[in-house]
């Protein structure tokens, strides 16, 4: 089939690639639509490597997909033939002690899409478990389903805050993660977020898309200080960090009220410095999240009711024959960019 392949450092190819995918009871077969370009991807092209992750031999990159169901499974119920679906992109150990715990996001093991050596989703078709394929209402498109994936950690993030009514949130970092994770804070019950970055033009395609219950501010100190404490004088309920900033990793504490909670999703390029006292005085409740478990559901249905309103968040569309160009685009980061994505 053909696909997307990253042969090496800086050298993607659209090709043949020969893909060894039976179809067991418990499987179906998908016909791939949609695929999302996530900075991970970007980051395989750029460097071949993310941390101990190397990209050893020909990989298929993506791994946030929609598609159309082609064959189901003796085994699988809840779809047919013809259902358009979205797929959580990592299968867990099933006999893993992080399974088993309920926190199968956590198993060492796990197969990742477009995760060295697991080949991605950026092809014509896709075997993968029923457990982990979705059905799409009438009413969310295919981009839209592609979106999930990545929406799935903002609402895993929400989740994971224990959001109250009327929580006035700050998230860090306003790329697809942080905009996903403000409006699912959002949806979850905060009253007012305040979306901090340093790039004016995406902020500005916040404001013209998304919630006025969105606050965006340049994230320098003076104006992120005049912004936040005239909205929460004692400082917010919750800050979600997604910029993977050192600098902003060694600061929001200070705009935490006592007794806060933070919840970091993003991953800095080295260790971070934190300032343990800070929290300390404040008590503040510092969680961490990776990836997603059991989220899909929900965020699904988040879409599908409007209380996320996710498809402003693509922002330019390659089809697959230009995708090598799309990989070019997203490597530059333009400011004007949030996602981009690939049409099969």
């Amino acid at each position: 089939m053909k696909a997307l392949v990253l042969k090496g450092k800086n050298k993607l190819a659209i090709e043949d690639f020969s893909m060894d995918e039976p179809l067991t009871p418990d499987d179906v077969k998908i016909q791939i639509k949609d695929v999302g370009i996530c900075g991970s991807d970007v980051h395989y092209y750029l460097h071949g490597r993310i941390g101990d992750f190397v990209v050893e031999k020909p990989m298929v990159l993506g791994h946030e997909a929609s598609g159309v169901v082609l064959e189901v499974g003796s085994n699988v119920r809840h779809l047919r033939v013809d259902d358009r679906v979205c797929m959580e992109p990592g299968i867990p150990s099933p006999g893993s002690p992080a399974t088993f715990a309920g926190c199968y996001n956590l198993d060492p093991a796990v197969r990742f899409w477009a995760t060295p050596p697991i080949h991605g989703c950026m092809r014509e078709t896709v075997v993968h478990p029923g457990n982990f394929t979705f059905k799409l209402p009438d009413n969310v498109s295919l981009e839209e389903g592609a979106l999930v994936e990545p929406t799935a950690i903002g609402v895993y993030s929400a989740n994971t805050a224990g959001i109250q009514p009327g929580d006035i949130a700050l998230v860090f970092g306003a790329g697809t993660i942080g905009i996903g994770t403000a409006l699912a804070a959002l949806a979850s019950g905060c009253s007012k977020v305040v979306l901090a970055d340093v790039k004016e033009k995406k902020l500005e395609i916040v404001r013209k898309s998304f919630s006025q219950n969105i606050i965006c501010v340049k994230s320098a100190k003076q104006a992120l200080d005049d912004a936040l404490f005239s909205l929460a004088p004692e400082g917010v309920d919750i800050v979600f960090e997604a910029s993977g900033s050192p600098a902003v990793i060694g600061s929001f504490v200070r705009y935490l009220r006592p007794n806060g909670r933070a919840v970091m999703i993003g991953m800095p390029p080295a260790p971070a410095p934190f300032d343990v006292v800070a929290a300390q005085a404040k008590e503040i409740r510092v969680m961490h999240i990776f990836r997603y478990r059991n989220i899909y559901p929900r965020t699904i249905k988040m879409i599908a009711s409007g209380t996320l309103i996710v498809r402003p968040l693509i922002t330019h569309f390659y089809d697959f024959k230009d995708a090598i160009k799309a990989f070019d685009f997203a490597a530059t980061m333009p400011d004007e960019a949030i996602k981009t994505m690939v049409r099969m």
